[in-house]
């Protein structure tokens, strides 16, 4: 197991923010919803502050400001010589690979349909509905059935009433499907993971999700063919990914080759220590306040939705961490093998959702449950890494 004493000095979780981040998360959720229920025109004119892709909002601006601030100290203190290395590592990358789009979308359809369409199904309520958008290529006069639905006409617009789980089962499968991209970065760093590594795998898995996402759920939602969000999916890999990377990438040369190495590690990084942790921290003020009135309105709802989502993302971890001790990876190298699984692209999910089945839709509801639970979650399995990181091999 690393030991403190031998961590760079930008990575020693020292830090009043590090120390006690479960509390400060705790206090930003909290916070971000009172600021949403007591200035809505604020939180409201954040939100629609937006990049739009077939009028769904992919890209929130503040958001992206933020994940920019969070991400790019990561991206910095990478050495790409490393990265390098790591993309020879083949055990690592083929336990992503393999849980994100063998395991990962199948236990979500079968734990969320267990747990929505059986177990809490009376709680939901049977005979609830929800209206959806009708299929994309479809053209249903009213009255005609369409899977599970029927086609109504509500507000002078044709929209196919689902049972309300189905809809919730969506939005979970949209999640399911779609592995994270961008804060695992984030998740790798806190576990102190290898930085590098799990570059290369959210790389590879940016490239995955171009060609299986669309296939995956249309198989999963059966609501016939899903159309690839093709914009959405690479506008948010260039803005959440790429474009801190790059700037990274480009500040860390200039900077080693103006000041040095021995200055770029012993100041500048150590300046940046605590910017992500508080680029986190807003984010999630800047979520919360966004989404506040819905989780007040549908407390009960949010709960029977985070069930099944909270089950799977920790199965999901537990499978990956449990391949990485099998195949005797290194602590370094398991920690974000098993994270990237676990967490969830969930801009992209809203997104996709939104298009689909649109933005008052039970299956839209699902995918921002996916960020109430997201980061407390994550930050728990955190936690687990780094108390059970004896249990594996040193890095070499």
């Amino acid at each position: 197991m690393p030991q403190k004493d031998h961590l760079p000095r930008d990575r020693q979780m020292s830090g009043i923010f590090e120390r006690y981040l479960t509390v400060w998360v705790c206090v930003c959720i909290i916070g971000g919803i009172i600021l949403g229920k007591i200035a809505p025109d604020l939180a409201q004119t954040l939100d629609q502050m937006a990049i739009h892709v077939n009028n769904a909002p992919v890209v929130s601006i503040p958001i992206a400001a933020c994940l920019f601030c969070m991400m790019y100290p990561i991206m910095v203190k990478i050495d790409f010589g490393e990265v390098i290395k790591a993309g020879k590592s083949g055990r690592p990358v083929f336990v992503t690979l393999f849980i994100n789009w063998a395991i990962k979308p199948f236990t979500m359809y079968g734990i969320a349909f267990l747990f929505l369409g059986a177990l809490l199904k009376s709680f939901i309520g049977p005979e609830a509905t929800d209206l959806v958008k009708i299929p994309f290529g479809l053209d249903l006069p009213v009255g005609a059935a369409h899977g599970a639905g029927q086609v109504v006409l509500a507000d002078g617009n044709r929209m196919l009433e689902i049972p309300l789980w189905r809809s919730y089962l969506a939005g979970c499968i949209l999640l399911g499907i779609a592995p994270c991209t961008a804060m695992v970065l984030v998740w790798g760093y806190l576990a102190r993971g290898n930085d590098g590594l799990t570059l290369v795998m959210v790389a590879l898995n940016s490239l995955t999700m171009l060609v299986l996402y669309g296939l995956l759920g249309g198989f999963l939602l059966g609501v016939g063919r899903l159309p690839v969000p093709w914009q959405a999916l690479l506008l948010s890999i260039a803005i959440y990914v790429a474009l801190p990377l790059v700037t990274g990438y480009l500040s860390r040369v200039w900077i080693i080759n103006a000041k040095g190495k021995k200055w770029f590690e012993e100041k500048f990084l150590h300046v940046l220590t605590p910017v992500t942790i508080t680029a986190l921290l807003i984010t999630l003020v800047l979520l919360f306040s966004f989404k506040g009135e819905v989780i007040l309105n549908n407390p009960l709802t949010i709960l029977w939705i985070a069930i099944p989502l909270f089950i799977q993302t920790i199965l999901v971890f537990a499978v990956g961490y449990g391949a990485a001790r099998l195949l005797k990876l290194s602590y370094q190298d398991a920690a974000p093998a098993a994270m990237i699984g676990a967490s969830n692209h969930f801009e992209v999910a809203i997104a996709t959702a939104t298009m689909l089945f649109g933005l008052s839709s039970g299956a839209a509801l699902a995918t921002v449950v996916g960020v109430l639970i997201e980061v407390p979650v994550m930050l728990m399995l955190v936690k687990f890494c780094l108390k059970t990181a004896g249990h594996f091999r040193s890095y070499k």
